[in-house]
């Protein structure tokens, strides 16, 4: 089986690479000719459009910011549907929404391709060591063609039903990690306004389970001097701005089934906060 990916980014860098380590015949793909260069170095071949890859690629990974970005790379003009690919299978990592899979799928379907919604969790750590959550919706025989790809850098592979729930699920999601971030920012922010050592606090909630590990993990980034988390502000605003964009397609979601989410809502506004960006 021959694999594409398209998107080399934080988190498509590491998957891509699981693919090459795998053995898999791997064709990679991004706008940025650095971006591709390791994995060239460790065995890749670079393709010089989406359609080109899609001419070599058999299942294909797509890991790229937002929903114009996977619309562009699967119809635009040099996207995938242009390059031929009649029984290929197409993934689509990126969080994005429902509507925008589920008209991908139309078309992909007048192509003769397969098109999942295969939405990640557990970010660039979890792609290096393997262990990313699958939530993939769509055909489940297009999920079986791409499952032993998906298998490169997965430890749990979900299928939550037909396209478009996959990125629901990624949706939903991320309104509880967001809402988590905020909790504990909150939480040790007040044990610090009064005094308490933040490992006595953390020492109660990681033992009755309230703390999680991602949490945990988040938290390290309060723990940080001021000097250190100047280095890392260029980091921070990327983490903000991907919050900004995930909690307002989940408020967008919400807002087509006449939903209110004060919470989320509320998490979106205060996300530059919750990363230290702002006091």
């Amino acid at each position: 089986m021959r694999a594409g990916f398209i998107g080399l980014g934080n988190i498509g860098q590491p998957m891509a690479m699981r693919l090459v380590k795998a053995g898999f015949e791997t064709t990679v793909y991004d706008i940025s000719d650095e971006a591709t260069a390791g994995l060239v170095a460790a065995g890749a071949a670079a393709a010089g459009s989406a359609a080109e890859l899609a001419l070599t690629s058999d299942v294909i990974g797509v890991c790229v910011r937002n929903d114009d970005e996977v619309r562009e790379v699967v119809t635009g003009p040099g996207g995938l549907l242009e390059g031929g690919t009649e029984g290929t299978v197409i993934a689509i990592h990126s969080t994005v929404l429902p509507a925008t899979v589920t008209g991908l799928g139309k078309a992909a379907d007048e192509a003769g391709a397969g098109l999942l919604d295969a939405c990640i969790s557990g970010g660039r750590m979890g792609a290096e060591a393997g262990t990313l959550t699958y939530m993939v919706g769509g055909r489940a025989e297009d999920l079986e063609k791409a499952r032993p790809v998906f298998e490169t850098a997965a430890s749990s592979i979900i299928h939550t039903g037909e396209l478009g729930t996959g990125a629901a699920v990624k949706l939903c999601n991320n309104v509880i990690t967001y809402l988590e971030f905020l909790a504990a920012s909150e939480a040790f922010r007040l044990a610090e306004a009064a005094g308490l050592p933040a490992e006595t606090l953390e020492r109660v909630t990681r033992s009755n389970g309230n703390l999680t590990d991602q949490m945990q993990a988040f938290l390290g980034l309060h723990k940080l001097s001021p000097e250190e988390r100047k280095k890392l502000t260029d980091l921070l605003e990327g983490l903000a701005a991907i919050a900004d964009k995930d909690l307002g397609a989940a408020l967008e979601m919400a807002g087509e089934s006449g939903l209110e989410l004060p919470g989320a809502q509320a998490a979106r506004a205060l996300m530059r906060n919750v990363y230290g960006l702002e006091d």
